[in-house]
Formats: C-alpha cells, sequence, structure tokens
C-alpha cells in the first residue's frame, strides 16, 4: 500500500505524526468516480440527505438492497479493511442496481451531514421529491462507469 505524507504541507515547526498520512485508493474498489463525478455524488448525497432519501453505511445499504428501494450505492475507496464493503458490489449486481466508490470516507460522512467518517450509503427512492431528474442522471453517469 502506497502512501502519501503530508508533511510537506505541514509549517516547518509543526510537530510531525503518524496519523497524517493518507492511504490511496484500494485497487479493488472499482469503479472508482473522478473528481468532476465525485463532486456531483457528494452534492446529491447532501441534497438526499436534507430530503430524507439516505442511509448512511454499510448495513444499512445492504438492507435497503434487499427491500428493492435503494437507487444506487456510494461506497469509499479508503476503507481499511476493503472486504467490510465487498459483499455490496454482488448485491448490487444482482439486484441490478449501480454502484460506485469515492476515494474519501471523510468527504462521504461531510456529505451524509454526519461528523464522523461513512464507508456507504444509499440514495433512496421516492417519486414525490425534487431530486428524481439529478438521481437519473448520476445513475446514468454511474452506469457508464460499470461499462
Amino acid at each position: 500500500m502506497t502512501t502519501v505524507v503530508v508533511e510537506d504541507y505541514l509549517p516547518r515547526n509543526a510537530v510531525k505524526r503518524e496519523d497524517t498520512k493518507m492511504s490511496a485508493p484500494n485497487p479493488k474498489a472499482f469503479p472508482l468516480a473522478d473528481a468532476t463525478l465525485t463532486n456531483k455524488i457528494l452534492d446529491l448525497v447532501q441534497q438526499s440527505s436534507h430530503y430524507s432519501q439516505l442511509k448512511k453505511g454499510a448495513n444499512e445499504a445492504t438492507k435497503t438492497l434487499n427491500r428493492g428501494i435503494c437507487e444506487f450505492i456510494i461506497m469509499t475507496a479508503d476503507t481499511e479493511p476493503i472486504e467490510v464493503l465487498l459483499h455490496l458490489p454482488l448485491l448490487c449486481e444482482d439486484k441490478n442496481v449501480p454502484y460506485v466508490f469515492v476515494p474519501s470516507k471523510v468527504a462521504l460522512g461531510r456529505a451524509c451531514g454526519v461528523s464522523r467518517p461513512v464507508i456507504a450509503a444509499s440514495v433512496t427512492t421516492n417519486q414525490a421529491t425534487d431530486l428524481n431528474s439529478s438521481i437519473n442522471q448520476i445513475k446514468l453517469e454511474i452506469e457508464r462507469l460499470l461499462v
């Protein structure tokens, strides 16, 4: 696993700590969204959180998949160990639900409106909201990554 050290960006008198390292995305995390798609996804996650169309966490995402109310699944590529998430792509392929990996669990947690990192999230269905066009647009972009 390669790590990027952030000590180049710290002031000269700052104490260098081991927890300032950022890990690179896991190669098992496929498909990984690029920067523009990641921003679109995180914006939609934030909006769907305001509309109560968001479930946070791997267990909640699994429940929405099994209940059939899931539009798409977002997972994070920097999850350690990544194996706690790798059952979700298999379920998504069985249920024909698009899924995507984003690089940062901290960014996904902030977009979900919580102060902790979130490793998976599910955008759920609701016919009576203004988000349907945005959700369908993002779903199409995610499906293009999977092909």
